[in-house]
């Protein structure tokens, strides 16, 4: 059995689908804290000027963990989003795919950063026909404070013996506890693939839901690399 583990993200790359995919089990880790100006709040749409960020405004305080970090509901980024998607996608081949989403992500007032992107999470890799298991982090218990031990206690609360993790996690893992506990790190290497999209030359590491716009039901097959 493989698990894998990621920090909860606003409407992800493909990357990290591919992540959930090749889990059996994979955890959302909400219990660690927020990364100011990274992907727990934003991600990349195509438009025919460029890549252009969906952000959704945050409360934050230093050093609040995921699960503690507010969305300001005072701003009208649902607005603002929906404008922009109408704008970019609405010609494109898929434009219903998403519908159902989107309608139900802007017509709720999400008060916290980590539900509405468990809900994301969860919603697309529904939407993409990934059925791996979703679980969260701060629903499974106490766990350790240290990276590697909280990454190999996950491993384990799930019974499994590999870890799968991400291709930077070479930098900064110390894989000899892994060892000692009996659990082999298997290391994504995802290779992007190319797909057909609108405003001219290719563009990688947008949101999945540009190539879900694009390709609909055949996107799953494109992000495992398939066609």
């Amino acid at each position: 059995m493989i698990v894998s583990v990621h920090q909860p993200q606003y409407l992800p790359w493909l990357g990290y689908f591919d992540k959930i995919d090749r889990a059996d089990v994979f955890v959302l880790l909400d219990t660690v804290q927020y990364k100011k100006n990274e992907w727990q709040n934003r991600n990349r749409i195509k438009t025919a000027q460029g890549a252009q960020w969906l952000t959704v405004p945050v409360t934050y305080r230093f050093p609040q963990l995921i699960c503690e970090v507010g969305v300001n509901g005072c701003e009208r980024w649902q607005h603002r989003q929906r404008q922009a998607l109408v704008t970019n996608y609405r010609r494109a081949p898929h434009w219903e795919s998403l519908e159902g989403f989107f309608g139900d992500l802007f017509s709720r007032g999400w008060e916290s950063v980590a539900a509405l992107n468990i809900h994301v999470v969860k919603r697309l890799a529904a939407i993409l026909g990934i059925t791996t298991p979703i679980h969260v982090a701060s629903g499974l218990g106490p766990l350790p404070e240290e990276p590697d031990e909280r990454l190999i206690a996950l491993t384990k609360r799930f019974g499994a013996r590999t870890y799968l993790a991400g291709s930077g996690g070479r930098d900064y893992m110390d894989l000899s506890k892994y060892e000692r506990a009996g659990i082999e790190v298997v290391f994504q290497d995802y290779r992007h693939p190319r797909y057909d999209q609108l405003f001219g030359e290719f563009e990688s590491h947008l949101s999945v839901i540009d190539l879900i716009y694009n390709h609909g039901e055949a996107s799953l097959p494109i992000l495992r690399g398939l066609s």
